[in-house]
């Protein structure tokens, strides 16, 4: 363990996690370099002369790097972000679906085709035949809800797209 006590080694890997934090995302890696820089530091004065020592004096500033001074860099270094829709099921409420498999009645799980996928589906108590047309009212997990829109089928929309 006599490596942890050479403050050549601490300061290669200060250099070595610095340049990493260029190609590693997240502003936390550059904070660990600091450490490094803060022990080999404090070898090279002789105020660390074990290697429980060094380690604990990295742990330790490491820490206080990461709490104390990531928001404030972050705030002034951070990198472009966006907010994107991270809640699919906004996208899908309202979406009119092919029904392939029977909904209901009751509680009786059916098949709807979403974006050429089939998910279960059911219904709020009456039947929604395979064929028709529903409208997405929300999600449970896996499962859609759906209700039947009136007078519609599959075939009839595909009809109406068609003379459109």
């Amino acid at each position: 363990m006599d490596f942890l006590i050479n403050s050549s080694y601490w300061l290669i890997a200060a250099i070595v996690l610095i340049i990493a934090e260029i190609f590693l995302p997240g502003g936390i890696v550059i904070f660990l370099g600091c450490g490094c820089l803060v022990v080999a530091t404090a070898i090279w004065f002789g105020l660390v002369s074990s290697w429980v020592g060094a380690l604990t004096l990295f742990f330790i500033s490491s820490m206080l790097f990461i709490v104390v001074l990531r928001e404030f860099a972050m705030r002034y270094f951070g990198g472009d972000f966006s907010k994107d829709n991270t809640i699919e099921i906004l996208d899908e409420v309202g979406e009119e679906v092919k029904v392939v498999e029977t909904i209901g009645p009751g509680n009786a799980v059916g098949r709807i085709d979403l974006r050429g996928t089939q998910w279960p589906a059911v219904g709020d108590g009456g039947e929604i035949a395979t064929g028709e047309i529903a409208r997405i009212v929300s999600r449970e997990n896996v499962q859609y809800i759906v209700e039947g829109v009136p007078g519609n089928t599959a075939d009839s929309s595909t009809n109406n797209e068609q003379g459109a």
